[in-house]
């Protein structure tokens, strides 16, 4: 049994993407908690098992898959048929990996750095900045359409997410706008857009 503990509108928000994305939404149950917001609303709900609180977390027979990025990769291969992972074996199982946990590592640390406007030489050491981000990006969708150059995976999904959240945060290049724009049009992120007012209205 899959069970997603989800907020809307939040990051877990690209978990619900990929699940209808993937048209696996029958398969995974979905659990509405509440989490604190940044305007001071919500709180933690004691029904989210999360042991931080957070969203999203993922649980699969019993065992607690977290962290954006992990759930995604797991939910793409646990349902190859859908074609939104990059299968082992695949000599391009590699790079999708890579995209991966690149999101977590670098992408999101840089995005977030930007937008509060915390700036250190340690931090450009360590994860760069948002010129490098934005040339690494583009340097794949030259290749394109997507991050896998034909292939739409979970990385895209993961990779766009901030972008959706920080629309002030999104490089000002054609290559991404155009990649941001085919990811906004695919026919499943309507339907994740309704469910997600209408979570939010019943909350």
């Amino acid at each position: 049994m899959l069970i997603l503990y989800h907020s809307p509108h939040s990051r877990s928000t690209r978990i619900l993407d990929l699940i209808y994305a993937m048209g696996i939404a029958d398969r995974v149950t979905i659990r509405i908690v509440s989490i604190p917001r940044q305007d001071g609303s919500g709180g933690r709900d004691p029904l989210n098992p999360h042991p931080e609180g957070k969203v999203p977390l993922l649980i699969h027979d019993g065992v607690e898959i977290w962290e954006s990025a992990a759930i995604m990769l797991y939910l793409a291969d646990l349902f190859p048929a859908a074609e939104y992972t990059v299968p082992a074996g695949d000599p391009e199982r590699g790079r999708f990996l890579s995209w991966m946990t690149w999101y977590a590592g670098v992408m999101e640390p840089v995005i977030l750095h930007a937008y509060a406007g915390i700036d250190h030489p340690l931090l450009h050491a360590t994860y760069r900045g948002m010129p490098e981000l934005t040339d690494r990006l583009c340097r794949a969708l030259e290749r394109g359409p997507w991050l896998m150059g034909d292939r739409l995976t979970a990385a895209d999904i993961l990779c766009a997410s901030p972008f959706f959240w920080f629309k002030e945060s999104t490089p000002d290049d054609p290559l991404i706008h155009d990649w941001l724009a085919r990811l906004a049009d695919l026919p499943w992120q309507a339907t994740v857009m309704e469910l997600e007012n209408w979570h939010m209205a019943a909350a």
